[in-house]
C-alpha cells in the first residue's frame, strides 16, 4: 500500500475522542446532619434559660435581683390557677385588639391616600413624619388629660404606637412599586381602579405584611407602657403589684407573658405571609 493510500485510510478512520482519558466519577456528596429548624430555632432560648439557671442555683442572681426559673414556673403556674393569669391576658388583648383595630385603620387609609395621590403626599406625608418624631410615651399625661384614666388612654396609646411603623410601611411599599408594572397594566387596557386593585396593591403586599410584625410588636410595647397608667386589670397591673411588693418571679412572669404573647402575633403574621404571598418565589436562605 502506497503512502498516499495509507494517509487516505488514517483520514477516513473514526476518531474517538475519548480514547485516553481516564473516566472521572463524581464523588457523592456527604450528607450533613442537621436538626430540624424548630429545634435550631430554640437552641438560643433554651441555653439563654440554662444559663440563667446556672447563675441563680450557684448564687450569681441574688432572688431580690432577679428570681430563679423554677421560681418563675412555680408563680406562673400559681396565678394561671387561681384565674388571675388567664383574666389579665384577656384584659391586654382586648386593649391591643381595640388598639391595633383602632390604629390599622387610620395607618391603611392615610397610607393609600398618600402613597396613590401626590395631592395626599403633599397634604399628609410631612405631617405624618412630624408627629412620629414625637415620644409616643410621653404623651401619656395629655392623653390621661383628654380621655381621663380608664380604658380609652390606654387604646388610644396602644393606637398610636400602631400607627405609624404600618403607615410608613405601606406608604413605601405603594411607592416602590415598579413603574414598568403600571406601564404593562396600563398597556393591557387597565383604568385607575384597575391597577390599584390588580397591580399597585398586590405588588405593595409583600412589604405592607412587614409593616404588620412591626405593628403588632409595637403594640405590646405600647402596652407595657399603657398598662402603667392607673390599670386596675391585665398584665401590667399584675407587674405593678409585683413591684410594689418586691415580687420579681410576679414580674419576670409578666414580662414572659409579654414576649409569648408577641412571639404568638408575628408567627400568625408569618403564616398570613405564607398564606398571601404563595405565589412569590423569595429567598429564604441557605
Amino acid at each position: 500500500m502506497t503512502d498516499l493510500a495509507v494517509g487516505r485510510q488514517r483520514i477516513e478512520e473514526p476518531v474517538d475522542a475519548t480514547a485516553g482519558l481516564v473516566a472521572i466519577t463524581p464523588r457523592s456528596k456527604r450528607t450533613v446532619w442537621s436538626p430540624p429548624r424548630g429545634v435550631r430555632r430554640a437552641l438560643g432560648p433554651i441555653a439563654l434559660v440554662l444559663a440563667w439557671h446556672v447563675f441563680a442555683v450557684t448564687g450569681v442572681l441574688h432572688p431580690d435581683v432577679l428570681a430563679a426559673p423554677l421560681d418563675v414556673l412555680t408563680r406562673g403556674w400559681d396565678l394561671w390557677s387561681d384565674g388571675q393569669l388567664p383574666d389579665a391576658i384577656i384584659a391586654s388583648g382586648k386593649r391591643v385588639l381595640f388598639g391595633f383595630a383602632i390604629g390599622g385603620v387610620i395607618a391603611l387609609t392615610l397610607a393609600l391616600l398618600a402613597g396613590l395621590f401626590r395631592l395626599g403626599e403633599d397634604l399628609l406625608d410631612s405631617s405624618v413624619g412630624m408627629i412620629r418624631m414625637i415620644p409616643w410615651v410621653g404623651l401619656i399625661p395629655l392623653f390621661i388629660i383628654w380621655f381621663g384614666i380608664d380604658e380609652t388612654p390606654k387604646i388610644a396609646l396602644v393606637a398610636l404606637g400602631v400607627c405609624f411603623p404600618l403607615y410608613f410601611n405601606i406608604y413605601g411599599a405603594i411607592r416602590t412599586v415598579d413603574s414598568q408594572l403600571i406601564e404593562a397594566g396600563e398597556t393591557l387596557g387597565l383604568k385607575r381602579i384597575g391597577l390599584i386593585r390588580h397591580v399597585i396593591l398586590p405588588a405593595a403586599l409583600p412589604g405592607a405584611l412587614v409593616g404588620l410584625r412591626y405593628a403588632l410588636g409595637t403594640a405590646w410595647l405600647a402596652l407595657v407602657f399603657a398598662e402603667q397608667v392607673n390599670a386596675s386589670a391585665g398584665i401590667g397591673y399584675l407587674m405593678n403589684t409585683g413591684r410594689d411588693f418586691f415580687q420579681t418571679d410576679v414580674i419576670v412572669v409578666c414580662l414572659a407573658v409579654y414576649a409569648i404573647l408577641g412571639l404568638i402575633s408575628d408567627q400568625l403574621v408569618r403564616l398570613l405571609s405564607k398564606a398571601l404571598l404563595s405565589w412569590q418565589a423569595s429567598f429564604e436562605g441557605k
